[in-house]
């Protein structure tokens, strides 16, 4: 039986999300992909914000926290070059089970390939491996807002980015009409409110520099 791998239609364009979001793709190459040949050799991955949404399963200031902490890191280690899965390794300093330092890590995870133990050992005697370049509770934070350290294991220089989320818009009182959607008692107006000052708090933190601080802890 023959198998037909040829994309049928490669220009779909159709889409059913209620939003859309402006936010710089992350964009970082995979040396494991481009061995398989899923990309040509020197071209990246393009990530989006909106692919991190479909791991996460929804959006919000923590989801797109993640992102925005994952790409100034990479931004700052990669100035003038394409990041590279299994040469970032992503450090935390509190734990997996921590409700915000675990969902982060995971969706930093899905951006960098950095994993814990259990992640991809890589080609032919390790090439691409990701294990062990995600790691929790291995630093003391200067603040108590979320931090991660990003380490290129290539050269050792690292990065340290604070995602400042108490300065995070609030959103106002329609975000008090989420409880009445979840209960199925919302209006089509309560709804429409709700997504306006969700949606908005989301935008503010992909849009504004000023809520990350990125320090370097080695240059």
């Amino acid at each position: 039986m023959s198998q037909n791998t040829t994309p049928t239609d490669t220009n779909r364009t159709d889409s059913n999300w209620a939003v859309e979001y402006d936010v710089e793709p992350i964009r970082i190459r995979d040396p494991v992909a481009e061995a398989l040949a899923v990309l040509e050799a020197g071209e990246p991955f393009v990530v989006t914000y909106e692919d991190l949404v479909k791991t996460a399963g929804h959006s919000c200031p923590t989801a797109s926290g993640a992102y925005r902490i994952a790409q100034q890191g990479l931004d700052a280690l990669y100035p003038d070059e394409l990041p590279v899965r299994s040469d970032v390794e992503v450090l935390a300093p509190g734990s997996r089970d921590d409700a915000t330092y675990g969902v982060m890590g995971r969706l930093i995870s899905y951006v960098t390939g950095a994993a814990q133990e259990d992640g991809f050992a890589g080609l032919a005697d390790g090439y691409g491996d990701r294990r062990n370049l995600l790691t929790y509770d291995v630093f003391e934070p200067n603040s108590a807002a979320p931090t991660f350290r990003f380490r290129r294991t290539d050269t050792g220089e690292t990065v340290e980015v604070t995602y400042h989320v108490s300065e995070v818009p609030d959103g106002g009182p329609a975000l008090g009409n989420l409880q009445h959607i979840i209960e199925g008692t919302a209006n089509e107006g309560d709804r429409k409110v709700f997504a306006e000052a969700w949606h908005g708090r989301v935008q503010a933190v992909l849009g504004d520099d000023n809520l990350f601080t990125v320090t370097w802890i080695s240059k």
